[in-house]
């Protein structure tokens, strides 16, 4: 975990392992681990320092993520879809935006258009809509969450599904406008913020890992926005700092690639102290069993640790084309997105051979070896990985 300038206290991360079994049943970060969060500013990454931010290049805080990912997979999620948020700060009108300087600032929400925004004579909107998999719900100071837009003469869609939701997004932007298939109308997406008292939390996070990240659907009943806390993301933003004008793809697989590599580590690590606990047992049953299971794991983890090493080149490298004042090509893009997904398959495929020959122990959900599989599962399902 070398080159991190502005890491995660040591603290921190010894109270993350020592409680994350039990944050685990409970579902949710516990107050005193919330409280070092907001104290070390971990959801404040991507927040200027004008607003108690802690700006960091996309690079560090990747390895950052990764850090956190390896101490627990909730903590390492919610630290970076807590710290993502801070994208917003530039593209929020300031009142909204200036939310961001209380200290226990962190957004919850979701980039899918499920909902729907009427825009009322005078100003502002009434939004109704519910939104899946909203990480970090139970404590977010406020949300974001986009919508289709019903003005008079235009007419939207709302989907549930996912594959609608993309292909809303998707006409939203620059030169991809779709025309909608029953009124002929360009769909109009536009994304809003929400304070606590106007969301209604459904508790329905059920997946087989990353259990205690409190990623609820979220939902929202005739709400009245007013125009200051609505934004348009691809807006020029009003900070100079890089971060807000790199492309938001690879924002975002870099900094979810860098999450499931920190799992994946996770996983070998402690599939490797299941098999030194075992080790005598093994030997008096199986003669020769643990060299081989070592032998594999460690062929695994040097695997890993080539393909991270060619992440993090790609990732910095175009980090620094991009701050240096350049753009990033269409290849550079490509480029930065292959690594990210080679970097989480070669986690995935590290676990799916280790683990035939672990034996029944880490079966148990409560083995450190089965969370970790757990969590590295469901970290990489997540869509940017697969792009």
């Amino acid at each position: 975990m070398m080159g991190i300038k502005k890491g995660i206290s040591e603290a921190l991360l010894a109270s993350v392992r020592e409680t994350a079994a039990s944050t685990e049943r409970a579902g949710r970060l516990g107050p005193d681990l919330l409280e070092a969060i907001y104290e070390e500013r971990l959801f404040k990454l991507f927040v200027p320092d004008e607003l108690g931010g802690r700006m960091t290049a996309l690079p560090e805080a990747a390895r950052l993520f990764e850090q956190a990912a390896y101490a627990d997979g909730s903590f390492g999620w919610l630290v970076t879809i807590g710290s993502g948020g801070g994208f917003f700060a530039a593209t929020l009108p300031e009142a909204t935006a200036a939310l961001f300087a209380d200290r226990r600032a962190v957004i919850a929400g979701s980039g899918h258009p499920t909902g729907v925004a009427r825009a009322v004579p005078g100003g502002g909107y009434r939004v109704s809509g519910s939104w899946k998999y909203c990480s970090g719900s139970g404590y977010a100071s406020f949300y974001t969450a986009n919508c289709v837009v019903e003005r008079e003469g235009l007419s939207g869609m709302a989907g549930g599904d996912e594959r609608s939701g993309q292909a809303a997004i998707d006409a939203a932007r620059p030169g991809g406008g779709e025309k909608d298939f029953d009124a002929g109308t360009l769909t109009e997406i536009r994304s809003f913020a929400f304070l606590p008292e106007q969301v209604e939390i459904v508790r329905d996070w059920s997946a087989m890992g990353l259990k205690a990240t409190e990623s609820h659907t979220i939902r929202v009943t005739d709400a009245f926005v007013p125009d200051e806390r609505t934004f348009d993301i691809l807006t020029v933003p009003r900070y100079d700092d890089p971060i807000y004008r790199y492309p938001f793809i690879p924002f975002a697989q870099v900094s979810f690639a860098a999450v499931v590599l920190g799992l994946g580590r996770r996983f070998l690590d402690e599939a490797a102290a299941l098999a030194g606990a075992r080790r005598g047992e093994w030997q008096r049953a199986y003669a020769g069993r643990y060299e081989r299971v070592s032998g594999v794991i460690g062929e695994r983890q040097s695997g890993v640790a080539a393909a991270a090493d060619r992440f993090y080149g790609e990732a910095e490298s175009s980090w620094e084309t991009f701050a240096g004042g350049g753009e990033l090509s269409g290849e550079d893009i490509s480029r930065v997105g292959e690594a990210c997904r080679e970097g989480a398959r070669s986690a995935i495929a590290a676990a799916h051979v280790v683990w035939p020959l672990l034996g029944m122990t880490a079966l148990m959900e409560h083995e450190p070896v089965n969370r970790a599989w757990r969590d590295l599962h469901t970290a990489a399902q997540h869509g940017v990985l697969n792009l």
